[in-house]
């Protein structure tokens, strides 16, 4: 488990000035956490156990004659699972958390076809079969996010993620040589964009905070210095729950193949002190 209680939370549950409390969601991309009237609430962490689970996919890749390495991308009927975004957001403040999800394959049995024209000539290619699954393992981790307002939660699969635009960073005193890659002979990317291709969130690096200062012309109308996703069907975060929808109403339907999401937090049948933010 990578979360714990804070110190000073645990002790307003002994002194019983908080209450511990649970929230659990998951299968569709959108919930609400209601906080009460005159209350607030601090979410110290959550479990997540990440969509896709419960079915494995099975993919044939032809293989080179000569046997050598290749890379080859997972198809997207899996590959959508592989990045998930979790989001809070509480009225004053937003809190994206991207997770890369651990794939697990499994290698059949090579196949040979023979007969197959090559320069003229007859030569076997080997076929390699392998089953993929997402390991839906529960994701713990430690945050610490306060809010008197209800807190909005959005979870959503990424698939693509468009590098709009790369550029040599020059040196200023935030990209000093020789520690960062200010003044390398790198290409870096400069401009990311996550969502619908028409209005994406465009994560720009290495900040917005005066762009200028980097020579990579005008500011974009959406640019971020966080990279997270925005909802599209297409391109940007996707709900859990369509995705599977378009796999069929039994991969919808299970709820193994759903995500779920629990969070743990204090709440505070008062208003927020001062100190606490």
């Amino acid at each position: 488990m990578s979360w714990q209680i804070p110190t000073e939370i645990e002790k307003d549950f002994k002194s019983g000035k908080a209450t511990y409390r649970t929230f659990q969601t998951g299968v569709g991309g959108q919930s609400i956490l209601p906080v009460p009237a005159n209350s607030y609430v601090v979410i110290f962490g959550y479990d997540f156990s990440p969509a896709g689970g419960g079915f494995k996919n099975l993919e044939s890749q032809l293989g080179l004659p000569d046997g050598g390495p290749r890379a080859i991308l997972n198809s997207t009927f899996i590959r959508w699972f592989e990045t998930q975004q979790i989001a809070f957001y509480t009225g004053n403040d937003f809190y994206p958390f991207i997770h890369h999800v651990d794939l697990k394959t499994t290698v059949l049995p090579s196949r040979i076809t023979n007969n197959v024209p090559v320069d003229g000539t007859f030569n076997n290619v080997t076929i390699d079969q392998v089953f993929e699954e997402i390991d839906s393992t529960p994701i713990a981790r430690q945050v610490y996010i306060t809010s008197s307002n209800d807190v909005t939660i959005t979870v959503g699969l990424i698939l693509d993620s468009d590098v709009a635009t790369q550029n040599l960073i020059p040196v200023t005193n935030r990209t000093p040589q020789g520690l960062t890659y200010g003044g390398a002979p790198q290409v870096v990317a400069t401009q990311t964009d996550f969502g619908p291709v028409i209005t994406p969130q465009q994560f720009m690096q290495p900040s917005p905070k005066d762009y200028a200062d980097f020579a990579f012309g005008l500011l974009p109308a959406n640019a971020d210095g966080q990279a997270f996703a925005t909802p599209d069907s297409a391109r940007g975060l996707l709900s859990p729950s369509a995705y599977l929808a378009l796999l069929g109403d039994v991969f919808r339907d299970a709820a193994a193949a759903n995500y779920f999401l629990c969070l743990h937090y204090a709440l505070y049948t008062e208003t927020i002190p001062e100190q606490r933010g």
